[in-house]
């Protein structure tokens, strides 16, 4: 640590450790967090679990829309062809997909959060070493791109969309 307080983070690891040093200690946990997440570190190790925990609770709830809204999307598309005349088999298949592609895109989008997934595989934890080095067990945020992801359940839910208001037009 630095006089000013400040944890410099490399570029590939930034540790948040667990030192209770003062009444504070929980805010200066998250404001390491938030450092190392706009640091872009590719390895971030947060050893208090309370952090920790709720960081991957965050990731995982974006994780579940994310994924949600790909499945629902895809049972929408594969609905609408397989019953092309029951609108109300593919519709609400479509409304949930958007919704949740929308929550995921207000709320998870400009979140440093986003770009990270919590790594549980022990094999890769082992790789990391991170097991070795660090005090209990850690909570590890590995950086992962997510340009793919975002790509893929906008798509999809843009196609259910488009294919499900086409129909409508032409029931209508």
């Amino acid at each position: 640590m630095d006089a000013g307080g400040d944890r410099i983070y490399s570029t590939q690891l930034a540790v948040i450790r667990e030192v209770y040093d003062s009444e504070f200690a929980h805010d200066r946990f998250a404001q390491e967090l938030e450092k190392a997440l706009e640091a872009h570190c590719n390895i971030i190790v947060i050893e208090p679990n309370p952090l920790g925990d709720e960081t991957a609770r965050w990731i995982t709830v974006g994780n579940c829309l994310h994924k949600t809204a790909v499945v629902s999307g895809l049972a929408s598309i594969v609905t609408g062809f397989v019953w092309p005349d029951c609108v109300y088999t593919y519709l609400p298949f479509t409304v949930f997909s958007a919704v949740c592609t929308s929550l995921y895109t207000i709320s998870w989008q400009f979140d440093n959060c986003v770009k990270y997934q919590v790594e549980r595989d022990r094999q890769n934890l082992s790789k990391l070493q991170v097991n070795a080095l660090y005090v209990g067990s850690p909570t590890v945020l590995v950086r992962k791109d997510d340009t793919r992801r975002k790509i893929l359940h906008c798509s999809i839910t843009l196609a259910a969309t488009v294919i499900c208001i086409v129909r409508l037009y032409r029931m209508f």
